[in-house]
């Protein structure tokens, strides 16, 4: 039986969709802006640039989350189980990466922590320390998994055609962003941020117009069987 795409399902769907985007561009907008405030490129993120990035990756991630349980509920009966293993993936993507940047945003400049000797390997985005390790293990690999797991949801029209091509390109890219941790050389991780944060942004956009396009399932409960649904 083909799945519903309901109208509530919709509605999540762009909502979720929507969310994602406004938020990941204002994170890549504060990003930007903090980098270009960096005397050198080996600084860290000052303040309050880098709280703003913390918060902004603690709203992101549920979003996220919500938007791949709506890619779940628009997928098609043959391609459910990859749509649900990709809601898996995104759901440990975002408790790693929260439960990281919670820590940090809340601990890390505390006065008794601050005075830790371990302090630099523990909770500092400078290689090598648990956080950051966390967060790329969040990032490059369960980010990268949920995207080429989802990918083969989508095809058929160009629109999604378009949208399984880019998750592909996201994914990798992700993976490939663990060639710093290999090589020890960090600055190769900006190419997972060009997948999760470039690449991925275009996936969630048209994703948006996708949900907008299709038409949901109106079933009346006392009508059988399950009409099929239209995509515009």
């Amino acid at each position: 039986m083909t799945p519903e795409f309901t109208p509530t399902a919709r509605r999540f769907g762009i909502a979720s969709a929507v969310s994602v985007a406004v938020l990941q561009g204002a994170y890549a907008a504060t990003l930007i802006v903090g980098f270009l405030a960096l005397e050198s490129p080996e600084q860290p993120i000052g303040e309050p640039m880098f709280t703003i990035l913390e918060v902004l990756i603690l709203a992101m991630t549920p979003a996220m989350v919500a938007l791949m349980v709506a890619v779940h509920a628009w997928a098609p009966a043959h391609a459910r189980t990859w749509s649900l293993a990709a809601v898996v993936f995104m759901g440990v993507l975002a408790g790693v990466t929260s439960s990281v940047h919670f820590v940090v945003l809340t601990l890390s400049r505390r006065p008794e922590v601050v005075e830790l000797a371990a302090r630099p390997l523990l909770m500092t985005f400078e290689w090598p320390s648990v956080a950051y390790a966390l967060d790329i293990l969040a990032w490059d690999v369960f980010f990268a998994l949920s995207m080429l797991f989802a990918a083969p949801v989508f095809g058929g029209g160009r629109l999604a055609t378009s949208i399984r091509v880019l998750m592909i390109t996201s994914g990798g890219l992700a993976l490939a962003g663990l060639g710093g941790v290999a090589t020890g050389d960090m600055s190769l991780r900006n190419v997972g941020i060009v997948g999760y944060l470039g690449v991925f942004l275009i996936v969630v956009i048209l994703l948006a117009v996708l949900f907008f396009r299709t038409e949901p399932v109106e079933a009346s409960p006392d009508e059988g069987g399950t009409p099929s649904r239209r995509t515009a």
